[in-house]
């Protein structure tokens, strides 16, 4: 179903003005605006690193690993989904992966930014794409799982984004998170990703289970590169001011990519044993909507 976020009224998906109240989203770029006064506002996220993520990323271990663990999560716990929104869906690089892995279902994806979403077009076509706030979605009940991968800790207030996502699951829906873990690894490529907070798996735990959803699985990642990423953000921390290239990280040589993507297989082979990792450069969860 659909929520109107004018009146607050409910009414079949398919449809785009409200019954209630005559309320029809804007459109922008061809893609319906649920906030359009946040389509173009660069506040959470450098809307210019869309062109790189779309150019670097498919070829990109890190983006590459995630993606494997996404698909092996929903192919596990939720084989047979329907219905999938990925909230902050940027360039449609997730998107693109669970398309192919789950023709049968219907994908949507959103993102506060509208730059992002002609990126997302290109590579999913068949996705519904929007403009949209996660402080404010506009359906309830809708989904059979959401996912929001690296997005959460762009949002100040998180607890309101989870309890809008609990809303918007169907009866026992899923939710998928990645967020960016341990705050003592923040660096200058926190500040410049606008960054909000780096994650202790406590507090998103207690988080999570006070929006009203069961943990199922938690666990960090990129556990293993864990001693590289510290003596990366070192590295930084001693280069002078105005020097950050906040896409190095992604134009690495290829040899170094393959043997990193290759250890992050090692580390998703454990994952899907049964071992939940306790440190690590990122925090996967998978919970369940409680009623």
């Amino acid at each position: 179903m659909k929520r109107c976020l004018n009146c607050n009224g409910y009414f079949d998906a398919p449809a785009l003005s409200c019954p209630h109240c005559g309320t029809t989203p804007a459109a922008i770029a061809g893609f319906t605006a649920y906030s359009p006064e946040s389509a173009q506002n660069g506040n959470g996220f450098k809307t210019s690193y869309f062109s790189a993520l779309a150019q670097l990323e498919a070829g990109n271990f890190w983006f590459c690993a995630r993606n494997r663990l996404i698909l092996w999560a929903l192919k596990t716990y939720c084989p047979n989904i329907r219905s999938f929104l990925e909230i902050g869906c940027g360039t449609g690089f997730v998107l693109t992966a669970i398309a192919r892995a789950f023709p049968q279902a219907q994908l949507h994806g959103s993102d506060l930014f509208s730059d992002g979403l002609s990126f997302a077009a290109q590579r999913v076509p068949t996705a519904n794409l929007m403009q949209m706030d996660a402080q404010h979605i506009s359906f309830y009940a809708e989904f059979a799982a959401i996912g929001a991968f690296d997005v959460l800790e762009h949002i100040a207030d998180d607890r309101r984004v989870l309890a809008q996502i609990h809303a918007a699951l169907k009866p026992q829906g899923y939710l998928i998170l990645t967020v960016p873990q341990h705050p003592w690894l923040w660096s200058r490529l926190d500040d410049y990703a606008c960054h909000i907070r780096r994650y202790e798996a406590n507090d998103l735990h207690q988080k999570i289970t006070a929006a009203g959803f069961t943990l199922i699985r938690s666990t960090s990642f990129v556990s293993t590169l864990l001693p590289a990423m510290m003596l990366s953000r070192w590295l930084q921390y001693r280069k002078p001011h105005g020097t950050l290239d906040a896409s190095a990280e992604l134009k690495i040589p290829r040899w170094l990519n393959t043997v990193l993507a290759a250890i992050l297989r090692v580390e998703l082979a454990a994952i899907k044993i049964g071992l939940n990792l306790p440190i690590g450069g990122s925090r996967f969860i998978l919970a369940q909507k409680r009623e």
